[in-house]
């Protein structure tokens, strides 16, 4: 059951639809999908795997962002089946340098182009709702998939944005063109 301030501060965030999506606040139930990723080898582009209690800090962590800075992850839900899917949106934790568009989708996701739909719809939310000039995607050189999502999405590799560590590749997408 959630708690009266829980429910205030879910019903605050924004619900986007696209397509067989729902990009929702992020539910406790959620957590379970960071467990299972943070205890697998593919968390080897995220700092590697982590025990329950360190995911659930930086899940805690990256949910907070919604009470603390107005905007965050957004769960992702397959439409038809209400299925979790994962996660798309804003990090902005003590270590980015900026606002930060990131994704990480469940292995049954992967490939069917849900990361991408979703990256879309919030970037479009970010067009609409924030006067920024762009946002950007720090990934990790060896993350491939992820760099491809990227520029996919519209983004260019801009060596002059700071990253996390200095070999990350960084993606800035202009959020100042429509559809950029």
């Amino acid at each position: 059951m959630m708690l009266p301030v829980a429910r205030q501060i879910s019903d605050a965030i924004p619900v986007l639809r696209t397509g067989g999506l729902i990009l929702r606040a992020p539910r406790l139930s959620d957590f379970e999908t960071w467990v299972d990723f943070y205890a697998s080898p593919r968390s080897a582009f995220e700092g590697g795997r982590k025990s329950r209690a360190e995911t659930w800090s930086q899940w805690g962590a990256d949910v907070a962002l919604w009470t603390l800075k107005g905007y965050g992850p957004f769960s992702v839900e397959e439409t038809a089946t209400g299925r979790h899917l994962g996660e798309v949106g804003i990090y902005h934790g003590e270590i980015y340098p900026a606002p930060e568009l990131g994704w990480m989708v469940v292995p049954e996701a992967e490939g069917k182009g849900v990361a991408f739909a979703a990256a879309q719809a919030v970037l479009a939310w970010l067009r609409a709702s924030f006067d920024w000039p762009h946002v950007t995607s720090i990934i990790e050189p060896e993350n491939a998939r992820s760099i491809a999502l990227g520029l996919r999405l519209g983004g260019v590799i801009d060596p002059a944005q700071p990253g996390i560590d200095s070999t990350d590749v960084v993606i800035r997408h202009d959020l100042r063109r429509a559809g950029a």
